[in-house]
């Protein structure tokens, strides 16, 4: 875009309009509904397509999250500080990238299909899910394209001299338009498909994200007694022997 004022309506106001939804958002859900903080799990409904769709989609996601967090987080001259050159970290991020991103597409497909083609899992899908599987999908896929076409094919894109140099400074409050008005077109609609998924994020099952259940590695032992106790398993006293689990 050549307009400064739609320079400035596209890369500072919107990204801060969608990140005042995504902090607000999650506040008014909190407080408004916390019974639907939570992933909605249908895995009793259906377990095959689960089994391999979920940890295919979690583990791409952790992978392409954390590359992000590197890729646009991380200034060149911080890995350029402890010995990796540009080209070896462009080399490991397009491949590596590549490969979270198919994982997660490809798990995000089985589990749509899931979806789509389980009649007890259909019914199960609410109107949040019909905005987020799409603009997830479109997310990712806009990633891998723009990858594939302006770093495997094209022969590399430093994204990180525009993309990134933009994200950071969003954050830091001293927003640069011009360096992601400068980047590729792919890469600019996935930016904009990136906010606007962060400002649907707090309205969508997203939200059990924050609610991983890290307490559990720490708790203590559950104790469970039978309440009638079998004979075989009656002790001295008459009383079941009972048993530790996790």
């Amino acid at each position: 875009m050549n307009s400064p004022g739609a320079e400035l309506l596209l890369w500072v106001a919107f990204p801060y309009a969608c990140l005042a939804v995504f902090v607000v958002g999650h506040v008014w859900r909190y407080r408004q509904d916390q019974f639907g903080w939570t992933s909605r799990t249908s895995q009793l409904l259906e377990r095959r397509w689960l089994r391999w769709g979920s940890p295919l989609f979690h583990l791409g996601a952790f992978a392409v999250i954390g590359g992000h967090v590197v890729g646009l987080a991380v200034p060149a001259s911080w890995t350029e500080a402890v010995g990796i050159s540009e080209h070896t970290y462009h080399t490991t991020a397009v491949w590596l990238g590549s490969v979270a991103g198919v994982a997660m597409v490809t798990g995000l497909g089985m589990l749509c299909a899931r979806r789509l083609l389980t009649p007890r899992i259909r019914p199960t899908t609410d109107r949040t899910d019909k905005v987020l599987f799409p603009l997830l999908a479109a997310t990712v896929l806009l990633g891998i394209t723009a990858t594939s076409v302006h770093n495997v094919l094209g022969g590399g894109y430093d994204y990180r001299s525009t993309v990134s140099v933009w994200f950071r400074g969003i954050f830091t409050l001293r927003p640069d338009p011009d360096a992601i008005s400068s980047a590729p077109l792919l890469f600019q609609l996935h930016a904009l498909t990136a906010c606007l998924l962060f400002a649907a994020w707090p309205f969508t099952r997203l939200v059990h994200v924050w609610s991983a259940p890290v307490g559990y590695l720490a708790r203590p032992y559950v104790v469970y007694r039978r309440r009638t106790a079998a004979p075989a398993a009656t002790g001295p006293r008459g009383r079941g022997s009972g048993r530790r689990v996790a």
